[in-house]
């Protein structure tokens, strides 16, 4: 009996996608799903006339793959991908290779990673981008584990990515955890973008009072711009065009205004807290959808709140140019982010990511696919150890050169009442970066004051601690002069080092 190169449990959508995008590369798929109609109703419909083998229990499941078994995993992540794992550990032999392709917390596949090896399995926590289209037509993928378990599985993964100039979107990313870390950054950058785009298009709607026809065009225009062009500005374009029949209105103005998260966002904002690494555009993103959630309460509020109400007065030609230039400056400010928190992790955990390589396998197949990752992926490789991507000389410039549009949006946005949060913390985390000297001093100082939490000193090293309550008089000024008297001696403040 003819034995199949590949397996894939879970048919949802994105698994029956990825099965078939297996098998139409060549390689013969065995496929099984908890639920027997599931498996049924694939076979007789998108699975018909293919190289597809169904089966119908987990263990007929292991008999019908060659060694090294090649498992692909597509379950709901957490409890469910352990269940999974649990039913196969029996069953395997060693050198046998699971691959979980769902989104999976990256500590949770770092925990699989030490479970598994020792038991001489082959375990990969693979990312998987692109959606239903990416997953069957080629999606950007993110392996992390052992390099040889991703070596068995290269010549199967490069025929199945999506196929950008310079390679197939996909690489060994790192060990362990590092490939679904390195796609939960990849989200929380999703989770920017969006929210960068929907501010822009509340500024376009309700501040030069577009319609529909008037944005699809706009952002049809930026989409062929070197700028913005990308996955997410396509689609939006697209979006302001669909009629909803029911109603013969944009069908985007018959949607509710609060938008759901599966977690990815907020797994990012959490792992940057723990590692000391600033995403203020990803995190005002997750706060954006957790705030559209509160939709009874923003509709009462709207009834007893009140704020400026008005159109943008000026040239609005001018605005909508504006607004392009603060729609990319921000944007680069969340790929910025991104970027340094995968640097970050990537010597916190030991990954060693290539940058460059991590926006060259995002130019295809995947959800921020984007015209500029091109140039990221230069900035990366023309310097490795690039700190920040603003300082990068093509990004530098690009910000320099858009600066005031950038500013003159955001004070038109707070004079007409207009949230834009995403685009208020990118500006904020640019300013923020490029100045020498912050009030953390203040911050600092109160610290010690309360807390004896001592401080550091631009002008001696060590640390130092001050009694802040014992105040000389001599530091006390005063705007009226005080009479001559003779010289009393003080206590001076007391500063320690420490």
């Amino acid at each position: 009996m003819a034995e199949q190169s590949f397996g894939v449990i879970g048919l949802a959508v994105m698994g029956e996608n990825l099965a078939l995008n297996v098998e139409r590369n060549g390689f013969p798929i065995a496929v099984y799903n908890r639920t027997p109609e599931k498996t049924d109703a694939f076979m007789h419909t998108r699975a018909q006339g293919k190289n597809v083998k169904a089966a119908y229990t987990i263990e007929d499941f292991v008999k019908s793959l060659e060694r090294p078994r090649k498992i692909l995993i597509m379950v709901k992540a957490g409890a469910p991908v352990d269940g999974v794992i649990d039913q196969l550990k029996p069953l395997l032999d060693e050198g046998d290779i699971i691959i979980d392709g769902g989104n999976s917390l990256f500590d949770d596949t770092a925990r699989r990673t030490r479970e598994l090896e020792p038991m001489g399995f082959r375990f990969i926590g693979m990312g998987v981008s692109g959606g239903e289209e990416g997953a069957l037509n080629g999606p950007s993928m993110m392996p992390g584990g052992t390099k040889s378990s991703y070596e068995y599985l290269e010549p199967i993964l490069t025929k199945i990515a999506a196929q950008v100039d310079d390679g197939p979107c996909v690489t060994y990313v790192g060990p362990g955890g590092a490939g679904h870390y390195v796609k939960m950054v990849h989200n929380g950058i999703e989770y920017g973008d969006m929210q960068l785009i929907a501010e822009a298009y509340d500024l376009l709607k309700n501040t030069l009072g577009l319609n529909h026809q008037q944005l699809h065009e706009i952002f049809a225009e930026w989409n062929t711009t070197d700028e913005l062009n990308s996955f997410l500005i396509e689609i939006t374009a697209d979006i302001f065009r669909y009629i909803d029949p029911d109603t013969n209105q944009p069908l985007v103005d018959m949607i509710l205004d609060a938008a759901g998260q599966k977690g990815t966002g907020r797994w990012t904002v959490q792992s940057a807290l723990e590692l000391g690494v600033c995403i203020p555009t990803m995190t005002a993103a997750v706060n954006a959808r957790i705030m559209s959630s509160y939709k009874k309460e923003r509709v009462a509020a709207s009834q007893i709140l009140t704020g400026p109400t008005g159109k943008y007065e000026g040239d609005a030609k001018a605005f909508i140019d504006a607004i392009r230039d603060a729609l990319y400056c921000s944007k680069i400010c969340s790929y910025a982010q991104g970027m340094a928190l995968l640097s970050t992790a990537s010597k916190q955990y030991s990954y060693n990511l290539n940058l460059s390589e991590m926006a060259r396998i995002w130019k295809g197949g995947c959800i921020i696919r984007a015209g500029f990752l091109g140039k990221i992926q230069s900035a990366f490789i023309e310097n490795p150890a690039l700190a920040n991507l603003l300082l990068a000389p093509e990004f530098k410039q690009s910000i320099l050169d858009r600066q005031s549009g950038w500013r003159e949006v955001l004070a038109s946005a707070a004079k007409l009442g207009i949230p834009v949060p995403a685009f208020s913390a990118s500006l904020d985390y640019f300013d923020s970066y490029r100045r020498d000297r912050l009030p953390q001093n203040l911050t600092q100082a109160q610290r010690d004051y309360f807390g004896a939490h001592t401080y550091e000193r631009i002008d001696k090293e060590g640390f130092f601690h001050t009694e802040w309550t014992q105040i000389s008089e001599e530091s006390v000024q005063t705007s009226t002069p005080e009479p001559m008297q003779a010289e009393q001696p003080t206590t001076p403040p007391t500063s320690t080092k420490v």
